[in-house]
């Protein structure tokens, strides 16, 4: 059986399997039931791996283990394969997630919250900064500033970032708008999104302004978070976005923000 290196890797990354994983599963596909030597043999996987690679397609839900003598191993259609690690994915996401949910009142997180506290002493203010990449690792990041906004939030996106942010930032902005903080939202309405920009409208104060193409978020006039890409034109695993910890130029970008607010007209 011969399959390509290429479609191997697409399979890897789609299923979170290494090599000799996508090997041997696609050893047994095209066999549907064969032996641990069989696939050995197939695969051009050690024999030495081939038992524990089965016994881990089995532990995820790609094959079944057919008793008797020897012991064989049964494939699963692609589809049923697919259900199973839809299911064991959610699973294992919620116990991590319950996991995580009970150090919030556990001694580790204290202790890792004394080792930081420690530590950042040491850290000069201006040295707070850093670089995210991907849409995601951003949005994480934009959301855990819109949670720790005392006082004010100043939100410039784009179109279609309107619509994105809407779903990740508004149970922050409504627990931040409930603490008191000040949120002002900028960005084109258009009949698109005009639906979206009603939404922010309950927790923000939100403004319309044509052609604009600016993607920054602005905390407590101390912290800077803003995009380097043009969202039109960049993969979501390409977007780039720099935060950064500065007084001077934060308060410096909301006083031009301030300028430019009074002349937009209300979405």
């Amino acid at each position: 059986m011969i399959v390509k290196e290429e479609f191997l890797s697409r399979l890897r990354k789609i299923f979170d399997l290494n090599l000799y994983e996508v090997k041997v599963w696609t050893a047994l596909l095209s066999r549907g039931t064969s032996t641990a030597g069989e696939l050995s043999s197939i695969s051009d996987v050690p024999r030495s791996r081939t038992y524990d690679i089965l016994e881990s397609l089995e532990k995820k839900g790609f094959i079944v283990m057919k008793l008797g003598k020897p012991i064989k191993f049964v494939a699963l259609k692609p589809e049923e394969v697919i259900e199973r690690v839809k299911k064991n994915l959610v699973v294992a996401a919620k116990n991590k997630s319950q996991r995580l949910e009970k150090l919030k009142g556990d001694e580790v997180l204290e202790e890792l919250n004394t080792i930081f506290t420690d530590g950042i002493k040491y850290v000069e203010h201006t040295d707070l900064s850093g670089a995210l990449k991907g849409r995601q690792n951003i949005y994480n990041h934009l959301d855990m500033l819109v949670r720790e906004a005392q006082s004010t939030i100043v939100l410039v996106t784009t179109e279609e970032g309107l619509s994105r942010k809407l779903e990740v930032l508004l149970p922050s902005l409504e627990k931040a708008k409930k603490r008191g903080v000040k949120i002002r939202v900028a960005a084109p309405v258009t009949a698109a999104n005009k639906s979206i920009a009603k939404e922010f409208s309950k927790v923000a104060e939100i403004k319309a302004v044509d052609g604009l193409k600016a993607r920054f978020l602005i905390i407590d006039s101390e912290q800077i978070m803003f995009m380097l890409l043009n969202d039109d034109e960049v993969h979501p695993t390409y977007d780039l976005g720099v935060w950064i910890n500065t007084e001077f130029f934060a308060k410096s970008l909301e006083q031009l923000f301030d300028i430019a607010w009074d002349g937009m007209k209300k979405a």
